[in-house]
């Protein structure tokens, strides 16, 4: 394939853009879920939603720049590789403009295709494992995994620097609270999943997020708006530099926060809607021109303030390319053609923005080949779970190892987990007994867990969250009280590790199975713990970023 030079990439995406009509350029901002596995079946929710039966039926009703899958009891679009295949050529076929195709498979914490695809460690493991090369490697198996199902773009790396550790919806999506060691293996992942020459036929387009940072606050926009009160300097020292390090690697897109900076932007607005922060900070400051996109439009945090119709046009304003699943497709689009049409927003306006997303599909070679082979998917989603293993082993951190439990030498281990999954997984290499209770442990399940406790000589405790979660730490240091050997392990954020008196402490930072073959590995003496804390752990026994211990 002969590589096109920039000034050919923009002729071949204007010469698209002059042939669009007003309404088919509207379409392109937006990017909205479908109901459904399959292109061309009814869906009930199809109906109510877009007022159409099918997820094809929608995409040539409104004619959307993309779409975006989902694994959950609401829209669930995920079964095999090979289905998502289907499914993507379905979509494509139906589309005039070829559809950007999307994901948040961040991979850890938040993972939409689970196995057969290869499953990695999230991005606080790859923090702690310290490796760029490991992180590049991740995300390129990730792109070339998703570009087999035709998935074309994906919502990762989350470039947030986790400054706060009460912070409930970002911590371990966030590979650290170092700005640098994020900025570092922000930009590796951009170049692991975009590749290294333009139209990369197993790349995505990468997209930062959530920008100007979501690190600092204490609250979920899931469900509220929160704020962050860094100032304008804070920000350029603190969050502004993996955002920096990924408009460096030439990342293709950045996604917004749906959160309030009062110190930057007192309007109240959330970022998402803000021209002080998009276009002052993000386009002008840092220099940005590629395709800037909204958090879900769904959520709370930025339907606090304006209604749905005003949402989209408001964030055009402030600079936003892609308007990401607005809760009412129908409705946006009307509110973005009626605002072009009065005269609130120019067509120059959408011109922009529309070119933008157009060389961004033309440079991962959507444009050129949009439809995958579906009889090679198997063939190539799920055949890097070894290159996966070895990454995992590289990110189990010993931060403490006092009680020398480690290696297990066990004849009669007990796992004690807060979920079934990585407690079976790790109990069955240990060829241990299981207790599985929850992230806040009833009193019947203590009850149960310290029963078990009796006819162990070596306990390890998975935790989750315990330094937030009383009944989940009564329970670690009752099993302490045992006198037995006990070896925790947080196997979400970090931070519990300084809220329990037990002797050895270890941290994932990871429930997925290649987290818990990598454990087990470590608890066996197989292998020698590497990672080193990508956090500051505060607490009544703190630790500092960088600590870990190895024998």
């Amino acid at each position: 394939m002969v590589a096109l030079t920039p000034v050919a990439r923009a002729d071949a995406s204007v010469t698209t853009l002059r042939g669009m009509s007003l309404e088919e350029k509207v379409g392109q901002l937006f990017v909205t879920y479908v109901n459904g596995q399959a292109a061309d079946v009814p869906h009930p929710k199809n109906r109510t939603d877009f007022g159409v039966d099918s997820p094809a039926e929608m995409v040539r009703k409104y004619q959307p720049g993309g779409v975006i899958y989902f694994n959950n009891s609401s829209r669930d679009n995920i079964d095999t590789p090979k289905q998502i295949a289907q499914l993507s050529n379905g979509l494509q076929k139906a589309s005039k403009i070829p559809l950007l195709i999307s994901i948040d498979q961040e991979m850890g914490q938040v993972t939409r295709i689970g196995p057969p695809a290869t499953q990695l460690p999230g991005n606080m493991a790859l923090g702690a494992g310290r490796s760029t090369q490991d992180a590049e490697e991740a995300a390129r198996i990730t792109a070339q995994e998703l570009r087999a199902m035709g998935i074309n773009q994906n919502f990762a790396p989350d470039a947030d620097v986790n400054s706060n550790p009460a912070n409930p919806i970002i911590g371990v999506r966030s590979f650290s609270s170092d700005p640098k060691l994020a900025a570092d293996m922000t930009k590796a992942q951009v170049t692991g999943y975009e590749g290294r020459h333009w139209f990369d036929p197993d790349s995505v387009t990468s997209t930062a997020k959530h920008f100007p940072g979501h690190g600092d606050t204490s609250e979920d926009s899931h469900t509220s708006l929160p704020v962050s009160n860094r100032s304008l300097d804070q920000w350029r020292q603190i969050d502004s530099p993996p955002f920096q390090a990924a408009i460096a690697g030439k990342i293709d897109s950045i996604m917004t926060a749906h959160i309030q900076v009062p110190q930057i932007d007192p309007s109240g607005n959330p970022a998402t809607l803000s021209p002080k922060i998009i276009t002052g900070l993000l386009r002008e400051e840092l220099k940005y021109d590629g395709v800037v996109v909204t958090d879900s439009l769904e959520m709370a945090g930025v339907r606090k303030l304006h209604s749905d119709a005003e949402i989209p046009v408001l964030a055009i304003k402030a600079g936003v390319d892609q308007l990401l699943m607005p809760p009412n497709l129908g409705l946006a689009v009307e509110s973005v053609l009626k605002a072009v049409r009065s005269g609130e927003i120019s067509e120059q306006r959408i011109d922009q923005s529309v070119l933008r997303i157009l060389k961004m599909k033309l440079l991962r070679g959507v444009m050129l080949n949009a439809e995958v082979d579906v009889n090679k998917v198997d063939q190539i989603v799920g055949s890097n779970t070894q290159a996966a293993q070895r990454i995992a082993d590289r990110t189990i951190t010993a931060v403490r190892n006092d009680g020398q439990a480690i290696p297990l030498n066990a004849t009669a281990p007990l796992v004690v987990g807060t979920s079934d999954a990585p407690a079976t997984a790790l109990a069955t290499r240990l060829k241990a007994t299981k207790v599985v209770t929850a992230t806040s442990p009833t009193p019947g399940q203590t009850q149960q867990a310290l029963v078990a406790a009796a006819n162990a000589d070596k306990i390890v405790v998975l935790t989750n969250g315990l330094s937030t979660r009383p009944t989940q730490l009564d329970l670690l240091n009752q099993l302490v009280a045992t006198g037995k050997p006990v070896i925790a392990v947080a196997t979400g954020v970090p931070y519990d590790v300084a809220h329990s008196n037990a002797k050895t402490w270890l941290a994932t930072y990871s429930t997925t199975t290649v987290s818990m073959e990598a454990l087990a590995k470590t608890l066996l003496g197989e292998t020698k713990p590497q990672g080193k804390l990508p956090v500051d752990v505060p607490g009544p026994t703190p630790y500092p970023f960088g600590h870990g211990v190895t024998w």
